[in-house]
């Protein structure tokens, strides 16, 4: 293998800077261009596949080495089966960069900007084949680095965050020829900036005042029992000293069956909450151990009781995949067999307003997200990120929130165990955050939006449409 296509490696490694917590958007399209680059000198199709691999190695290795963190340090796994398995984690991840390698080089069309054009489409696709095959992995899709504040972001409620990684791989191939890049790059930015300037949905009735909870928790702690009490204890307080007509308590925040709770307990939440005729809103479990159980939120308050059971659970978290169970067995995952919710769930009524929620891992589907709308006004995500430390996920997993924000036009609410708790505005901008791994309260305001961006219309679709284009303009042919 050539010096030019193990420099891959590093490549790919080099394009984490290009999400949070680095947040060096402007330098997105680099790495790409290095990737494009290597593709075009590569002399076979099988050179270019090993390169295209060797990029998303780099990329996934360096950008979620957090799995090893959950599953060594926290799950309980040995390190010597923890770290092999991550290993096979990202070379698995990295096998969609190396298929967009292979087909290529395999249909390489002979004109430069033809080329730009077929490469770009064939990352975004398989950012989007990596979105849901085997229940999705879109962590780290290419658009996400173009959040907000990018100006790029202005596309996200056009064509959400797969068109962004159609955007952003499409200028790294063009700065081959910097007479066509240049221009193309100008002329995105100002397009970006102008539809920042677009207000796809509007504000309806007052702002509500609103308290999101940060336990921080040790997820060492969480279930043991001799800090159940203390931690019941400790949201019992938060919430009696800082009212509001929304609370959010964070994803498992009760670390029990809601029916298991000491007698009382819910009530005395539920009183708390309804003093200024408001509503809470806490993750806890609901089911029976030993039947169906589901990771869910409850409502509590004003309003009549509702609940909501998180339906895109984890492979290996929240459920065990078939033939898997050998694996699992390594670690100390506690609730690792939970139940899918409905795939469709009514947006909860609450403190008048109608709030979508979901739990953790299920904001990074765009398409799930929109099945609320236009029902909801707000977004309200609980969130437990101790399970991956001191490591990217947090800033990553924020950084996903803010996107979906701004390509629904709704703002965003999350209450996390060790954070990042944060409110975020219809434009997925970045209104107030609580400093991760400290126990505190977010106290803040939001106003329910209406109305209905493209994106929340026609979901991926119009990602991919522009995908189909660039591919039939591009019309790829045999390998030269």
């Amino acid at each position: 293998m050539r010096r030019s296509e193990l420099a891959a490696l590093p490549a790919g490694a080099a394009g984490v800077l290009c999400f949070a917590p680095f947040d060096l958007f402007w330098l997105a399209p680099l790495p790409w261009l290095a990737l494009f680059v290597i593709l075009r000198r590569a002399p076979t199709p099988g050179r270019a596949a090993a390169a295209g691999f060797l990029f998303g190695l780099g990329f996934f290795v360096a950008g979620v080495s957090w799995i090893f963190v959950s599953l060594s340090v926290f799950g309980g796994m040995p390190w010597w089966l923890a770290g092999p398995a991550t290993l096979i984690f990202c070379a698995t991840m990295a096998l969609y960069p190396a298929l967009a390698g292979w087909t290529f080089k395999r249909w390489q069309p002979a004109a430069d900007w033809r080329q730009m054009l077929y490469f770009a489409a064939l990352i975004a696709t398989v950012d989007w084949l990596r979105g849901w095959i085997f229940t999705g992995f879109p962590w780290l899709a290419l658009g996400y680095t173009q959040a907000p504040p990018s100006p790029l972001a202005g596309f996200a409620p056009l064509l959400g965050v797969y068109g962004l990684s159609l955007l952003v791989a499409l200028l790294g191939a063009a700065l081959l020829r910097w007479r066509i890049g240049l221009p193309l790059l100008a002329a995105c930015i100002a397009a970006g900036f102008g539809l920042r300037q677009i207000d796809w949905s509007e504000p309806v009735g007052e702002p509500l005042r609103v308290a999101l909870i940060q336990g921080n928790i040790p997820q060492q702690m969480k279930f043991q029992p001799e800090a159940f009490y203390r931690t019941l204890s400790l949201y019992r307080e938060l919430v009696a000293a800082h009212p509001a007509q929304l609370t959010l308590l964070p994803e498992t925040a009760l670390p029990a069956f809601a029916d298991r709770l000491p007698p009382g307990y819910l009530d005395e939440l539920k009183a708390l909450a309804a003093r200024q005729g408001g509503d809470l809103i806490v993750g806890t479990l609901t089911g029976d151990l030993d039947g169906a159980y589901f990771n869910s939120a409850l409502s509590l308050g004003a309003a009549p009781t509702q609940t909501y059971s998180k339906s895109h659970l984890v492979p290996f978290g929240e459920f065990i995949p078939a033939g898997f169970a050998w694996f699992m067995a390594q670690a100390d995952i506690p609730m690792s067999s939970f139940t899918a919710g409905p795939a469709r769930q009514a947006p909860l009524r609450v403190a008048g307003h109608d709030v979508a929620v979901n739990i953790c891992y299920e904001d990074v589907f765009g398409e799930e997200i929109i099945a609320a709308l236009p029902q909801a006004g707000i977004l309200a995500n609980l969130s437990n990120t101790a399970w991956f430390g001191r490591s990217l996920a947090q800033p990553q997993h924020l950084q996903i929130a803010r996107m979906r924000s701004a390509e629904t036009g709704r703002p965003t609410l999350r209450a996390t165990n060790t954070g990042i708790t944060a409110i975020i505005d219809a434009h997925g901008n970045l209104s107030a955050a609580l400093p991760p791994f400290t126990t505190g309260v977010l106290s803040g305001e939001v106003r329910a939006y209406t109305g209905m961006t493209p994106y929340n219309h026609w979901g991926n679709l119009g990602a991919l449409g522009l995908i189909a284009l660039l591919l039939l303009a591009a019309r790829p042919g045999r390998r030269r």
